[in-house]
Order: C-alpha cells, then structure tokens, then sequence
C-alpha cells in the first residue's frame, strides 16, 4: 500500500488490565462534583463504582435495558438534564456503552436528537461539546469505547443510526477483562464475532491506513485463536486477548472503515431487534466469501482477504469449518433472527445506502448482495 496521509484518533486515555474498572472513582472525583452513572442492571462492579463515587461526588444511577432507542435515550436524557451531571459514567456492554455517549452528546444540546442523527435526521454536528465520558465495557465485541459514534434504534424508521462527532471518543476507556469474565456462552460467541468482524473488515477496506493495519493483523489472528480457546477450552486467560481484539477493533473501524457486513447489520438489526453480534456473524462468511469473489486477481483487497481466509483456515481448519463451528456453537441463521426471503430485496438496497457499506472493497452487483443474505 501506498501512504499518502492519514489521521488516527482513539479515546483520550486508554486503561487496560484487569482491576482497572476502579480507576473510574479517583478520575471522577477529580472532575465532577455530578456525576450520571449508567449501567446494566446485571453488572455487579457497577456496585462498587457507584460506591466509591458517592464519596465526593452526587451520583445520578441510571439503569439501561437492551439497545438503545430514541424513545429511552430522549427520556434519560431529560432526566439527566434536570441533574445537571458534569460527567458520565457507562458501565455495560456496547448498547450501554452507546447511550451513555448518546447521553453524554444531548444533555447539553441545545436542540433534539434528530437534528444529529445520521440518515433519518439532519446529520449535523454537535452545536455543543459533549459532557466528558467514561466507558466500562463488560463484554468482549463493539469496542465502543475507543469509537466516536453511539448507534440508536430508531423504533418509526426501523433501522438503527448513529449519532457521531468526533468529540464523543471517550475521555476514558478502562478495558478490565475481568467484567467479562460472567459472560454466558451465546454473549461470548455473538460479541465475539463481532469483534472479529470489527478488525476484518477495517483490514480489507478501501479505506485501510498502515495504523489500522497493524491492529487488525495482531487482532485478526489474536481474536480467531481467543474465540476458540473461550468456546472450546473454557480457558478464562483467553479473555485478555478477546478484549483487546475488541479494542483494535474500535479504533480500526472509527479510523478506517467497514463493510458489507456492517451495511447489512444496520439495517437487519433496526428491522428484526436482532442481536448486532449475531448478525455479523451470520454474515461474516458470505461477504468474505462474495467479496473474494468479486475482487480482481492480484489486487490488493484479494490479497488482503485470502490472507483473512488464511487465518481464518488456520484456526478451524477452512472458511468453511469456521461457519460450521459457529453453527455448531448456536449461532442462528438470518432466518432464526426474524429475516424472511421476502426482505431481501429491500435489505440490499438499504444496506448499499448505508454509511457502513461505503468502504467494502469491491463493488457488489445486486445478485452477490442477495446470494449472501440467501447464505447468511
């Protein structure tokens, strides 16, 4: 590859180990006299954060429940407002993640969502500087807490967007493995596979950069091996490497691009509810599979993606073992996930408008996007 220019740009500080979900206290304390804490209601060091911030520091706790949609990130938002946070706290997985940013945009905004959000709205930047944010993730798989987007459902549009701005990287990211530790068997599988999916397709892109190169091909690698080892092993050290596969791949994708798959995850997942892991992985071998089939010989995207299929092949013996192995550990099917034959036609041509589906590597004729929703 030729370097011409490019620019990088990730979270303003980034913590990683084990034990380092405590760091959030002393960073709080030192900054905010309000603080809003978002969270899952399942996570149980989110316990010992809102413990710890109460010695300093008022703490609004707020519960998150499933992906975010505009309805209940609009009604928190009015919530937080009238507390007047200085500061959020996001302790959760990547929907967590993404409403705390979402929150942290819109409280001090001085106009609603829509004027913001991508697609469905007027996709304008933030007329205000986001409320400085901590994310906490607790699964292995969006890496949004390196991203400067938060993805909302939006329930009338039926199709999920984003609400980005290049001021919503975090202020901190704390990468503590041991919060996934609790993870059930399906969550590690599904947001594993989307953290593979998240350091492929910023690999094979159009828009990769010799910086995003050299996280996706540690990563690429890294997260197939970890994946196996979670899945097959039960091997508790594999979840260093699945979380920083995640982290790679958030700062891949925020400063590079995505896919198909991505393009394609958008839409279904505004359409159905489906899982975004889930997705990603129901189609991750399909598109690998039509992109290599459309891109020219000897270029530099089928060469990227043969040496993608290499690793994959490495792992579990071929393209087509990996999908089998997936299978065999319950990933669904598009059609499991609520996507019947008669939406496929639709779902191409959204997923092509998408601002995912942009930078996929070759240029995908109509009959190769419905084979792979056929394969997915």
């Amino acid at each position: 590859m030729t370097v011409t220019s490019f620019s990088f740009a990730t979270a303003g500080t980034l913590r990683f180990g084990r034990g380092t979900c405590m760091d959030a206290v002393p960073f709080a304390q030192a900054q905010a006299r309000r603080v809003l804490l978002l969270r899952s209601r399942s996570v149980a060091a989110a316990d010992a954060v809102l413990h710890g911030l109460r010695h300093g520091c008022e703490v609004l706790d707020l519960l998150a429940s499933g992906e975010p949609d505009l309805p209940s990130v609009e009604a928190n938002a009015a919530r937080a407002r009238a507390f007047g946070p200085d500061l959020v706290i996001a302790i959760g997985g990547g929907a967590v993640i993404d409403h705390g940013k979402a929150l942290a945009a819109l409280v001090p905004a001085p106009h609603s969502a829509m004027r913001y959000l991508e697609v469905v709205g007027a996709g304008q930047p933030l007329d205000v500087a986001p409320l400085p944010l901590v994310a906490i993730p607790t699964t292995a798989g969006t890496g949004a807490e390196v991203t400067r987007n938060a993805v909302i459902q939006i329930p009338d549009a039926g199709r999920k967007v984003s609400l980005r701005d290049p001021r919503l990287y975090p202020a901190l990211a704390l990468v503590d493995p041991d919060l996934c530790m609790s993870c059930p068997a399906q969550v590690t599988l599904t947001s594993g596979l989307d953290a593979i999916t998240q350091v492929i397709e910023p690999f094979i892109c159009s828009r990769a950069n010799p910086m995003t190169d050299a996280l996706c091909r540690d990563a690429i690698p890294r997260g197939l091996q970890a994946l196996h080892r979670l899945l097959d092993r039960g091997d508790a050290t594999a979840w260093d490497d699945m979380a920083l596969t995640s982290v790679f791949g958030g700062m891949a994708l925020a400063n590079s691009g995505l896919g198909a798959v991505h393009g394609f995850a958008g839409v279904i997942g505004g359409r159905t509810g489906a899982a975004h892991g889930a997705i990603c992985g129901a189609l991750l071998v399909p598109v690998l599979r039509g992109n290599a089939q459309a891109a020219p010989t000897g270029s530099i995207a089928a060469e990227r993606i043969a040496w993608v299929m290499d690793r994959i092949a490495e792992q579990f013996g071929s393209v087509q073992g990996f999908a089998e192995w997936c299978r065999a550990k319950g990933l669904p099917r598009l059609s499991e996930l609520g996507v019947t034959d008669a939406m496929h036609s639709e779902l191409a041509d959204e997923a092509v408008r998408s601002s995912s589906y942009k930078a996929n590597p070759v240029a995908l004729d109509r009959a190769a996007l419905l084979q792979m929703l056929a394969a997915g």
